[in-house]
């Protein structure tokens, strides 16, 4: 899997404005792939796990690019001289790209991420079962949609799991306001035998920089 990492170090944000540097970008690039926004020229949502993810990490703004998304990154990005937030201009002095070529598969040994962004575990599906839930309920809950949520993920990556994935994970819900509204988020970690690459994605509204993992060493 070729992953391509860009930051922008001299930049500060906050990390709520990650769906707003998708917007910005979107709107930059969006004319020349769906993949700069997933949706369709009528404006319907591609379900589909976003190779293109934008978020702030550490009050700096990043986007991931995998595979395709990676390659439009690299041509693309490189060349635009600022970003406008929250009606702002911010010049790009510098810009920091990494580049690799990664594989996601089932290990023998166990990893451990932390969640450097909310995680959004939960839907409209599944928000009420949570709420209703006792404390060994939330914990099977939060367990199975974790599982699903690292099998999206993989399958987006290229990566068909043939092996047992193991999960556990230990988090503590946060309150989120995400476009005026008000949404149960998750902080915390989990570990599983499944290896990922730092700074992307799992969840709910990765490619707004929701779920954005990182290993801890």
């Amino acid at each position: 899997m070729h992953l391509t990492t860009l930051t922008f170090p001299e930049i500060n944000l906050r990390q709520s404005d990650g769906h707003k540097l998708r917007s910005y970008f979107a709107e930059t690039f969006g004319q020349q792939s769906d993949l700069f926004h997933n949706h369709q020229a009528d404006g319907s949502t591609i379900y589909r796990y976003p190779l293109i993810q934008y978020k702030v990490v550490d009050k700096h703004p990043m986007v991931v690019g995998i595979n395709e998304g990676a390659q439009l990154i690299t041509e693309r990005f490189l060349n635009i001289k600022e970003i406008i937030i929250n009606d702002k201009q911010h010049p790009l002095q510098q810009k920091n790209l990494k580049s690799e070529t990664v594989e996601v598969a089932i290990h023998n040994d166990l990893f451990t991420y932390h969640f450097v962004t909310p995680w959004l575990g939960l839907n409209q599906h599944n928000h009420g079962q949570y709420q209703a839930a006792d404390e060994v309920g939330k914990r099977h809950l939060l367990k199975k949609t974790l599982t699903g949520n690292l099998l999206t993920c993989a399958s987006g990556l290229g990566y068909r799991l043939s092996e047992q994935l193991l999960v556990n994970l230990v988090v503590q819900p946060i309150d989120i306001n995400f476009k005026n509204k008000k949404m149960t988020g998750f902080k915390g970690s989990f570990t599983t035998n499944l290896w990922l690459p730092d700074f992307i994605g799992i969840g709910k509204s990765p490619a707004r920089g929701f779920g954005t993992i990182k290993q801890q060493q």
